[in-house]
């Protein structure tokens, strides 16, 4: 089940932000190396997130557990560019396990993107590590492309 966040699903979203950033510092060990106590400092960030206005905070449930989570802030685009709406930016977004993304990946995303939308926005930015090949297999399904990319050294 999709539904909107609240409070008290904070400790979830938090566990299942810290076992992808656990998975990502394998990918990039310099860049996406772990904060000392990063769970405990991302907490009070996601509880800031739930009820924002502009924000959708959005979870995926079973059996009263959290499995995935999504964030999006509706935003202008930078003034240098002009995309011709607001922006879904997506950056925390996460499913339980990498088998989740086809489905509960897909829900979460197509949910986000359709309240995006009521709120003006009808371009969508996710971010999505390099080498996460099943995020980045449901984001191109769903039609989204790579438009960026970093680079790091170190």
């Amino acid at each position: 089940m999709i539904r909107r966040s609240i409070t008290d699903d904070v400790p979830q979203m938090a566990a299942l932000s810290e076992m992808k950033r656990t998975e990502y510092e394998l990918y990039a060990p310099v860049f996406w190396r772990k904060a000392e106590d990063a769970a405990i400092k991302h907490t009070p960030y996601l509880a800031a997130q739930i009820g924002r206005e502009n924000t959708i905070c959005l979870v995926a449930e079973q059996a009263d557990v959290i499995i995935g989570f999504v964030i999006a802030n509706i935003t202008a685009a930078p003034p240098v560019y002009d995309p011709g709406s607001l922006v879904c930016y997506v950056d925390d977004f996460t499913v339980r396990d990498s088998s989740d993304w086809p489905k509960i990946g897909k829900e979460l995303l197509t949910e986000a993107r359709r309240l995006a939308a009521l709120h003006g926005a009808n371009l969508t930015v996710v971010v999505c590590g390099q080498r996460d090949e099943p995020k980045r297999e449901l984001l191109k399904s769903e039609g989204l492309y790579v438009a960026s990319e970093w680079y790091v050294s170190g």
